[in-house]
């Protein structure tokens, strides 16, 4: 792993008798979109909260760019350069595209409560830099609770890039979207990873996304790691294909 990759080191996780993560071990390096999947109940959710800081493992570390993010807030990790989006997005509705980003950069900045009058006029500039970035900034002045879903994912990503980060947590980015939606998203997602030279984990259920998108890919299965490697070489992986694929990806 390089200095600035992600670690992940004998995570586990028990609700009282029932272990949700079993001894999870995968890196990801700088530069890299990593696939986590698995069928449902598999420990996906419960490893993305323990990364992100909502969840406390029971067991084990995870390390990024050095720094132990075991113990630390959600902000914390934030602060540390961790983005994140949601399955279902978390847009502030009465806000408009632009204010949306500018709170996320206020937050960051540390200037959320102290100028509040003025706030409306803080980091516009920044805000619409990021909005143009995800290809939204022709719709700054619109309220988010009229945008499109697609649309509002983008303006997540904008968001989600405000604190300038170097590993992005993307939990399903592509739910609830059509079709030509989940290609346009997932091609600016490779496009920002490939300008910005961060690193990508994100969990999806539409394997045509993984296959596609994904460099790499690991599979959990009752929240034990059984296969991890290429789109190949997972989908040729006999494993996978028992417990989750199904014979028309054969």
């Amino acid at each position: 792993m390089t200095d600035m990759g992600l670690a992940v080191r004998s995570l586990e996780k028990s609700f009282g008798g029932v272990i949700a993560v079993n001894n999870l071990n995968f890196d990801l390096p700088v530069g890299q979109l990593l696939a986590l999947i698995g069928p449902n109940g598999a420990g996906k959710s419960t490893s993305f909260n323990i990364l992100n800081g909502q969840l406390k493992p029971t067991s084990g570390t995870v390390k990024f760019k050095g720094v132990e993010l075991v113990g630390l807030s959600p902000k914390e990790i934030w602060r540390h350069g961790v983005g994140r989006t949601f399955q279902i997005t978390a847009t502030y509705a009465s806000m408009t595209v632009c204010e949306n980003v500018q709170m996320a950069l206020l937050s960051y900045h540390r200037r959320l409560y102290s100028l509040l009058p003025i706030a409306a006029r803080l980091y516009r500039e920044e805000a619409l830099a990021l909005l143009e970035h995800v290809g939204m900034v022709d719709q700054e002045n619109r309220p988010c609770s009229v945008l499109a879903y697609g649309d509002l994912k983008r303006v997540e990503l904008a968001v989600a890039l405000a604190n300038n980060p170097t590993l992005l947590l993307m939990d399903e980015p592509t739910a609830g979207m059509a079709p030509k939606e989940r290609i346009e998203l997932m091609a600016l997602t490779n496009k920002i990873v490939n300008e910005r030279g961060i690193s990508v984990l994100f969990t999806e259920h539409d394997m045509d996304v993984v296959f596609t998108h994904a460099d790499r890919i690991i599979v959990l299965d009752r929240g034990t790691l059984v296969a991890e490697g290429t789109p190949e070489e997972v989908r040729n992986d006999e494993h996978v294909r028992r417990i989750y694929l199904g014979s028309h990806h054969a």
